[in-house]
């Protein structure tokens, strides 16, 4: 994406003829790489990554708007069109394209979906274009970089989920162990999985700065170097799908639930956020110091937290790893997972944290079920709501949030992250931002989503609750 080129096409013929000119290229370094097939992919309700297969010799009439069409409500849980409605048109991206390092005769192009010749309302992709050009036009551009956490699983003889990379025995003595975050043993037990994953982002060029063996067995985060939002978007995208293939290889498979069982440490993925003005200077550093503009943006991020939250922890299981302790953890005292609305200088039991290494605003409460559009589009629009309307989020709390009282929180007007999927959705619905950057359409599909999912959740009876009750009164 060049510097002040538009973004967002509020009608089809305009962005078929800005690929026009993108084909030739495109096309040439796709034969040159001996790419065969195309999956042009767009992205669902959920973040998901949709398509159907086309061969390179279908590939221009594709550029074009000329391909598969869809019938994307068709697959939706909350469908908001009927059978006798037209099509949806995808359109790929031709700055988002990758050719898939597991299997270089196919190429993945992220797409954008059209309906009826204007952006299709329930698209997430056009949602996160729309609102980084409402920032362009501001004068901003966003960038992101995130720190995807995930396990790496297999299935044992009987068939049920195991940890992949665990050397002690699935029965008799489990010893007691520290946690396996940094550990050098644990990290050398896992590198035959490692090694690849390393050499394959590195040749997609995305700077990969480290890899992490996290807290739980068999728990790993990527840290590669930050991008412009769309950008970031896809690639967190692509690298899932990228995970699971390379996990087949080796007979596991990758699960981005937050927390498989009680004693994991929870899976996340922080979103490090920053802006930068027309002339590429970050707007947040402000010279040695963190600049108004940054604490404005964190007034911003506040004042919008729940609503963000629960996109950015979208599940009813997200919500388990949003505590300062819990019994039974592997290898480990406290969470270090975000669990009150406020920000601090380093402080990692904050929501938003500022980072003594970069002027960033890390969000601490996202995790990998997120879709990573809507995320980032709620991110700089709040963000920039903040520093438009001078937003002040008050003085920051470096302190240990876990060891904090409720009257202490009271007396700091510190409020809590939402405790439930179902207090998250509540916000969403309140908070007037996302009928702006969702759209009424989608935001009204996803609540209603959700509002299903949780009601699904409360009517369970779990295994807790067997325990617990069966024999107790």
């Amino acid at each position: 994406m060049s510097k002040d080129e538009k973004i967002y096409y509020e009608n089809f013929k305009d962005a078929v003829e800005r690929n026009r000119k993108k084909i030739p290229s495109v096309h040439k370094r796709l034969k040159a790489a001996g790419v065969k097939y195309v999956l042009s992919s767009w992205i669902d309700l959920h973040g998901i990554p949709k398509s159907k297969p086309v061969p390179m010799t279908d590939f221009e009439p594709l550029c074009l708007g000329k391909g598969p069409q869809f019938a994307v409500h068709s697959i939706s849980f909350v469908p908001e069109l009927t059978p006798a409605d037209s099509d949806q048109v995808m359109l790929p991206d031709l700055d988002a394209v990758y050719i898939c390092p597991w299997d270089t005769t196919t190429a993945i192009i992220f797409a954008d979906l059209f309906w009826e010749d204007k952006p299709y309302n329930v698209c997430p992709r056009q949602a996160l274009k729309r609102a980084m050009q409402k920032a362009q036009d501001a004068g901003y551009k966003g960038m992101a970089g995130i720190e995807p956490e995930f396990i790496a699983m297999k299935y044992d003889e009987n068939g049920e989920p195991v940890k992949a990379i665990d050397n002690d025995p699935a029965k008799g003595i489990r010893p007691r162990r520290q946690a396996f975050g940094y550990d050098v043993e644990h990290t050398l037990d896992s590198m035959h999985f490692l090694k690849e994953l390393i050499d394959i982002l590195n040749d997609l060029g995305w700077m990969i700065h480290d890899v992490v063996a996290e807290g739980a067995y068999s728990q790993f985060e990527l840290d590669f170097h930050y991008t412009n939002l769309l950008e970031m978007g896809d690639r967190l995208v692509f690298l899932r799908i990228l995970l699971k293939e390379i996990a087949k290889k080796n007979n596991m498979f990758i699960t981005f639930m937050p927390k498989p069982t009680i004693g994991d440490w929870r899976s996340g993925a922080h979103i490090n956020f920053s802006m930068v003005d027309k002339n590429g200077k970050n707007v947040f550093d402000g010279g040695n110091k963190w600049s108004k503009e940054l604490i404005f943006a964190v007034g911003g991020l506040m004042k919008h937290a729940e609503a963000i939250t629960s996109i950015t922890c979208s599940t009813v299981n997200s919500y388990n790893g949003l505590v300062p302790r819990v019994g039974g953890f592997e290898g480990g005292t406290v969470t270090w997972a975000p669990t009150n609305i406020t920000y601090g200088h380093n402080n990692r039991s904050a929501q938003f944290r500022l980072p003594q290494n970069r002027y960033c605003i890390e969000n601490r409460a996202a995790d990998m079920t997120m879709n990573v559009y809507l995320a980032l589009s709620m991110t700089i629009s709040a963000a920039i709501e903040g520093i438009e309307n001078k937003i002040h989020p008050g003085e920051p709390t470096d302190q240990d949030l876990y060891n904090m009282s409720e009257s202490e929180f009271k007396k700091l007007g510190i409020q809590r992250l939402p405790r439930n999927l179902l207090a998250a959705i509540e916000a969403l619905k309140n908070d007037k931002l996302t009928d702006e950057v969702l759209g009424p359409v989608m935001k009204k599909s996803l609540l209603a989503y959700k509002n299903d999912e949780w009601e699904r959740y409360h009517q369970a009876v779990t295994d807790w609750e067997v325990k617990e009750y069966l024999r107790l009164y």
